[in-house]
C-alpha cells in the first residue's frame, strides 16, 4: 500500500516540476534506489512524473498543481516493500527534501 505526502511551495508549478524532474537534482531528494532512474513524465495537461525501479519494488509519483494564491502544491506517492509506517516516514522525508530542492532552485535563480 503506497504512502502519500502533500505540501505547498512558494514557487511556480513549472519551477517545482522542473526541479523534481531535473536529472542533476534528483539525488538531492529521491530515495537511494531511485536516484539513477530517469523520470517518466505523464502525458497531458497536468504536471506529473514517475520514477520506478525495473521490476519493482520502488516507485515514486510526483504531481504538481497550481494554487490560487500563487505557488504550487506538491503531492508525492511512494511505494516499496518497506513496512507501511517506515514508508510513510520516508514519503514525508522525501517530500521535505524535494521542497528544499525547489526552494534552493528558486533562490538560486
Amino acid at each position: 500500500m503506497p504512502a502519500y505526502a502533500e505540501r505547498g511551495v512558494s514557487a511556480p508549478p513549472e519551477v517545482a516540476f522542473g526541479t523534481a524532474t531535473d536529472p542533476d537534482r534528483r539525488a538531492a531528494w529521491l530515495p537511494g534506489p531511485l536516484r539513477q532512474v530517469p523520470a517518466e513524465p505523464a502525458h497531458g495537461d497536468h504536471l506529473q512524473a514517475r520514477w520506478s525501479t525495473a521490476g519493482g519494488p520502488w516507485t515514486v509519483v510526483v504531481q504538481v498543481y497550481p494554487v490560487q494564491a500563487g505557488g504550487a502544491m506538491l503531492r508525492l506517492e511512494l511505494d516499496s516493500d518497506l513496512p507501511h509506517e517506515q514508508l510513510t516516514r520516508l514519503a514525508d522525508e522525501t517530500l521535505t527534501s524535494l521542497v528544499r530542492a525547489v526552494t534552493d532552485n528558486l533562490n538560486a535563480g
